[in-house]
């Protein structure tokens, strides 16, 4: 793993980086990522969904799961293809159950700041799984050809 700039393992396709705690990189790594959907032709609207999603984990990651410590790092891995975008976020963190974050759109929570970003996530992609107790988000997006081979929008329309 290298840290920021990333180094692709050939084999795989997977592209790791190792981020320091800080928001500031966020926009950069999101810019590389964004990159290679773009260059692969992914269409507006699973670029937007990418970016929403992957924003959000790794915001989580560095202030929830590290806190903002400095001394912390926030592990990505994600590999692009034609097919899906996979994407791995691992913090250095307490880890936490995803089962038990409040449903942000019940009545009761809804002034509270916490369970938006997840409620996002799983609302933007295909899958969204956590594994080592909560400090690991592991985000799929696929990408659907129509049975002509055009690729569809997020609500299943044929994309022009």
């Amino acid at each position: 793993m290298k840290a920021r700039g990333g180094e692709a393992d050939n084999r795989s396709g997977w592209t790791e980086e190792v981020l320091p705690t800080r928001l500031d990189v966020i926009r950069e790594t999101e810019r590389e990522v964004l990159g290679r959907l773009e260059v692969l032709g992914y269409d507006e609207d699973h670029r937007f969904a990418v970016r929403l999603a992957f924003e959000e984990a790794l915001v989580n990651a560095m202030r929830h799961g590290n806190r903002m410590d400095p001394s912390c790092q926030v592990r990505l891995a994600y590999r692009v293809s034609p097919e899906r975008v996979e994407i791995r976020i691992t913090d250095e963190g307490n880890g936490f159950d995803p089962a038990s974050v409040p449903d942000p759109t019940a009545d009761e929570n809804l002034c509270k700041p916490c369970g938006r970003g997840i409620m996002l996530m799983r609302s933007y992609m295909d899958e969204v799984s956590y594994t080592s107790s909560g400090r690991e988000v592991h985000l799929v997006k696929y990408r659907r050809h129509a049975a002509g081979g055009s690729a569809q929008g997020l609500d299943g329309e044929r994309a022009p």
